[in-house]
């Protein structure tokens, strides 16, 4: 039900050259291919039919309509018939919601011993496809096409990758990053443009003290407390140190004041994500870890040591994910284990990863933490399941975002009884030492937001929605190939500034 109330508008492309008869036509197809889409309970966004367009004024007043309609997150575009694409130029220059292009056919296979001149001058989506395809190549226009009858579920699912791809910008577009300190001393990965990011990402980064905070955990009452920890001993198994009369059970009780606190803050402000820094703690009482994995798994953005690039790229990468079974999380290339074929890396954190991607149920600890200056602060504990993933991130390179995104292998982890830490143990594809170095002379970060769930071709809408360049390291990556792409790309996006 995440979806429930966003919509996406399909609209069809005609024109009156074949008479009224042909456009009646056209407009009981189109009302049937949306019902049948709708009907196929393959997409998690409802389609509404926004009825067949034959006139630039008619393209342009719709596709304006769904600029100013808050449901309608994109608009799926078909050419019935030959639709000139002249007609199309000003209401796509009017568009600003993502675009499918939907190359389909009313009918699915040729007609052969009835089709006539008649049924041609109806069914011409090989024709105006192309058309349509040429005006928006023209125009430089971001767009996914998808090719395929609307009957089959590879194209409708290649439909919901985008509607929820989509669903994710719109909900960007108002996204609100809370950034609590700033980014570590002399960090660079982690900062970046925020101008540039609201202007070309949507979302907005503003800064509130740590001490805003902690006056809204000073109103937190023991009853609140008591409720939360009674959701703790219902979720999670506890250490005997955290049951009711365990010599940590305080840290546990301050570790659900600081989640609560922490929960209000972000709902007052209406923020989607946020970021810590354990340099900016007074008035805290520990690292908030045990909140920041509750509120990741809720789909609260975080980005450690404020990292708001990976927040707000959690964030969306969540949105697209709901309810789908695998999980996501934030995550930090921890420390490498070299082992042949076999080398991987550990993916960690001090305490902050999402309980979501756990493969049993996690066990709620106490242990000291060097770092940061606190007392012992309350953090899950579990390893990640085993399987395929993507992990990615967006970095600031000066003159454009770059996503790069990683096809890797979370295999299965060792215990660590001195690291009591959430982990996840993965393989980068191709392997370790060239997915490695690729992520390195991409100028990738430490962290990374990860997903079991979401494939390339959902980061990879998003990048063409962005407008962001998009790297991808997988099983076909050489380091040769991938240094010419890189140069290329560096060429392309210069000239690009230049020319504009």
């Amino acid at each position: 039900m995440a979806f429930e109330n966003l919509e996406v508008w399909f609209v069809t492309g005609a024109q009156l050259l074949y008479g009224g008869d042909v456009v009646v036509a056209v407009d009981a197809h189109s009302n049937e291919i949306v019902k049948g889409l709708n009907d196929s309970g393959n997409l998690p966004v409802k389609v509404v039919y926004k009825g067949t367009v034959n006139s630039s004024a008619e393209v342009t007043a719709t596709l304006k309509a769904a600029n100013n309609e808050e449901k309608c997150i994109g608009v799926i575009t078909w050419m019935h018939t030959f639709s000139p694409a002249k007609m199309w130029i000003h209401g796509l220059q009017e568009l600003r919601k993502p675009l499918l292009h939907f190359c389909t056919q009313y009918n699915k296979e040729i007609l052969w011993d009835s089709i006539d001149m008649d049924f041609m001058n109806l069914n011409q989506s090989a024709h105006g496809d192309r058309e349509f395809g040429h005006i928006i190549a023209r125009m430089r226009k971001n767009r996914k096409i998808v090719v395929g009858h609307w009957q089959d579920a590879e194209a409708q699912k290649k439909i919901a990758t985008w509607m929820r791809v989509s669903a994710a910008w719109a909900d960007a577009q108002d996204m609100l990053i809370i950034r609590f300190g700033d980014q570590m001393n002399n960090v660079a990965v982690t900062d970046g443009d925020k101008v540039d990011a609201e202007m070309r990402l949507g979302y907005h980064v503003d800064y509130y003290p740590i001490a805003d905070l902690v006056a809204v955990q000073n109103e937190v009452t023991d009853q609140d407390i008591a409720n939360l920890v009674a959701v703790y001993e219902k979720e999670y198994d506890l250490a005997e140190n955290c049951k009711e009369g365990g010599k940590d059970r305080s840290q546990v009780i301050e570790a659900a004041r600081a989640e609560i606190a922490l929960r209000r803050f972000l709902q007052k402000k209406e923020a989607k994500a946020f970021t810590t820094n354990f340099d900016d703690l007074e008035g805290i009482d520990q690292l908030p870890g045990l909140a920041s994995q509750r509120l990741m798994a809720e789909g609260y953005g975080f980005g450690a040591e404020g990292d708001w690039k990976t927040a707000a790229l959690y964030r969306t990468m969540w949105y697209m994910g709901q309810g789908l079974p695998k999980g996501c999380s934030f995550l930090e290339d921890y420390t490498l284990h070299f082992d042949g074929e076999n080398s991987a890396i550990l993916q960690a954190h001090m305490l902050e990863v999402c309980p979501l991607i756990a493969e049993h149920k996690p066990k709620l600890e106490v242990h000291p933490l060097g770092i940061g200056g606190k007392n012992d602060p309350a953090r899950l504990v579990f390893t990640s399941k085993e399987g395929e993933g993507v992990a990615a991130t967006i970095v600031d390179m000066g003159n454009r975002f770059r996503m790069i995104v990683n096809k890797v292998d979370c295999i299965k982890s060792k215990e660590l009884p001195k690291l009591p830490v959430a982990s996840a143990l993965w393989i980068p594809q191709p392997n370790f030492e060239v997915g490695a170095a690729a992520w390195i002379m991409a100028g990738g970060t430490h962290h990374s937001s990860f997903s079991y769930d979401l494939t390339l071709e959902y980061l990879e809408d998003y990048a063409e929605i962005a407008g962001i360049e998009m790297i991808v390291i997988d099983n076909h990556t050489t380091l040769s190939e991938f240094k010419k792409e890189l140069r290329m790309n560096e060429v392309y996006y210069m000239l690009n500034k230049a020319l504009c």
